[in-house]
């Protein structure tokens, strides 16, 4: 869950670098709200219900899209990428393969141009 608050914390901070775990993280919890809702929608039932629910879920989707977006371009980051390979994913279906491969790499072990390597202990320290 900390990971999960950590990317909240740093949702429109698009410099440094974020680890896997970070980045998955957010993505699990992610999906896991969108399901919650979706399920609560389905569960209570009548038309009315649906619409309120489906459009909480989406105004989430909405809010939750620059945090998104900002630890995708830091996981890049932290494999010694740019931030423009995010648009890597519109290319249709190797695209996205590519962007998905790139997000399940290991860190760059050093420094790089984007910063100390967040394994490193004492790196939170800096983030936080």
């Amino acid at each position: 869950m900390e990971w999960f608050l950590l990317a909240w914390k740093r949702g429109a901070e698009f410099s440094g670098r974020s680890r896997r775990k970070e980045y998955w993280m957010f993505q699990l919890f992610n999906c896991l709200i969108v399901l919650l809702l979706l399920g609560f929608a389905f569960l209570l039932g009548g038309e009315s219900a649906l619409k309120f629910v489906t459009n909480c879920c989406f105004a989430y989707c909405v809010i939750a899209f620059v945090p998104s977006l900002a630890v995708t371009v830091r996981r890049l980051h932290d494999i010694g990428k740019s931030g423009w390979w995010y648009f890597i994913g519109f290319v249709p279906l190797i695209g996205a393969i590519i962007l998905f491969v790139f997000t399940l790499l290991d860190s760059d072990p050093d420094r790089n141009e984007y910063g100390p390597n967040p394994k490193v202990p004492g790196y939170a320290n800096v983030v936080i």
